[in-house]
């Protein structure tokens, strides 16, 4: 019944088009429109809700949500994490969705980046490098680097997509701790993913992240074969 309910709310608001923020009409209109009790529709509406498709806002409403895939990016985020301390392969499953999203993206990039935005990655890999140099984690800048690097697109699903990733990472990579690993290798491959968008090699920027997220892959390999 709740799932019925729902489905013929967003058929409303995709038939009235409405935006985010836009009031739905009150408890009352909703229930007679879809002729059904208070407790069947507050029900629908508090799953509509934790989707981010309506907001409730007690004593002035209800809206319509952000509609944001925030919540279907903690549900992988989740999904990943639990299944990785399970012994199961999901954080190299992300791992292997993150590198065909970018070695597809990457390609649009080389030769194409802003200047501003292209001083910002040269910034970033130079901080990498002092960071690299006095034992310094690398992942918050690794992080902005990404980041920058696709910034440009103008494409805020793919940025929700990749903090998903970094999420996921994040929650886990205190197990990464005793896999070796050359922080000068993770510098050098950034290095070569900036001089081959900037040079406008196309091929050379694809084997770049390639090459990057094949480092990562072996460590994540090492990670599951060792627990």
């Amino acid at each position: 019944m709740a799932r019925d309910i729902q489905e013929r709310i967003k058929r409303f608001i995709i038939d009235r088009r409405l935006r985010s923020g836009a009031v739905l009409p009150p408890e009352p209109e909703l229930m007679e429109m879809l002729g059904v009790s208070r407790n069947s529709l507050r029900e629908a509406l508090k799953g509509l809700q934790a989707m981010g498709i309506v907001e409730v806002r007690h004593g002035f409403g209800t809206y319509v949500g952000p509609m944001s895939v925030a919540p279907m990016m903690e549900g992988l985020v989740f999904r990943t994490v639990a299944g990785h301390y399970r012994g199961e392969a999901s954080l190299l499953q992300l791992l292997e969705l993150r590198a065909a999203l970018e070695t597809g993206l990457v390609s649009r990039l080389a030769g194409r980046l802003p200047a501003a935005d292209l001083a910002e990655l040269e910034m970033l890999a130079d901080r990498m490098e002092v960071r690299a140099a006095g034992g310094e984690s690398l992942f918050e800048i690794d992080r902005a680097f990404h980041a920058t690097l696709y910034r440009g697109l103008g494409n805020p699903l793919l940025g929700e997509v990749l903090e998903a990733f970094w999420d996921a990472f994040h929650r886990v990579r205190t197990d990464l701790v005793d896999v070796p690993h050359d922080p000068r290798v993770t510098c050098r491959q950034h290095r070569e993913i900036l001089d081959a968008v900037r040079s406008g090699d196309v091929l050379r920027a694809e084997r770049a992240i390639q090459d990057h997220f094949g480092r990562i892959r072996e460590r994540l390999t090492a990670t599951l074969t060792v627990s």
